[in-house]
């Protein structure tokens, strides 16, 4: 039974919802937006995200031997953006602002093993995908699934999953790997993403299938 009770569960079960995603054989990593901004609760934009950071962390080392992509996607304004109001999420959610190009906000928390050779995706929006060349940039090395971490749940990792169907990946969750500032947006979040883009996975499931995959 889900977080919603039995009849939620009918209801999606009857509308066809929550089917298993076919997973690929040669998997992408895609760590979204785990910079210190959003991993540091000292940040207002920001909640302690270390247990995130860590299974995460966990599920970059399984991809290295399997010699699976990690890209990595931050948020990064220039000040002309913010001062200007030129960026219309930036009206909605104001306090996206302060991750300015530069600042230690927008820097990749530096418990991640990130090696120079991983992709860096910067962006303007939620989606991982949207107005960048992320989809691009996984169609030329060969992928054909996306693994998606990072924060927010509710967000950004919401937002890349739906992108990432659109754009013909199939999409694994890791939930240990995925965080946000409360609980509720959270599991609604996971739920979502569950019934209607990708599958929610337990790290350990995600780590046996990176270490699987096959690169040719």
């Amino acid at each position: 039974m889900s977080h919603y009770g039995a009849a939620t569960d009918r209801t999606y079960e009857r509308a066809g919802f929550g089917a298993a995603v076919r997973r690929g054989r040669r998997p992408a990593l895609v760590v979204v937006d785990l910079t210190r901004g959003f991993t540091e609760d000292r940040f207002p934009t920001g909640a302690d995200l270390s247990d995130v950071v860590a299974a995460t962390a966990r599920l970059i080392e399984a991809a290295r031997p399997a010699d699976v992509p990690v890209v990595f996607t931050a948020i990064a304004y220039a000040p002309a953006e913010v001062a200007g109001g030129h960026v219309t999420w930036l009206r909605k959610a104001p306090g996206l602002g302060a991750l300015l190009e530069g600042s230690e906000a927008v820097a990749l928390d530096p418990r991640l093993p990130r090696r120079e050779s991983d992709a860096l995706v910067l962006k303007k929006g939620a989606s991982a995908f949207f107005g960048t060349s992320l989809a691009a940039t996984l169609t030329a090395l060969g992928c054909d699934t996306a693994v998606v971490c990072g924060a927010t749940t509710s967000g950004c990792v919401r937002a890349t999953a739906v992108d990432a169907v659109q754009s013909g990946f199939p999409v694994l969750v890791p939930r240990e790997c995925v965080g946000d500032r409360a609980a509720g947006p959270h599991a609604a979040a996971l739920f979502d993403i569950q019934a209607k883009y990708g599958d929610v996975v337990a790290l350990a499931d995600a780590v046996g299938y990176l270490a699987g995959s096959v690169r040719d």
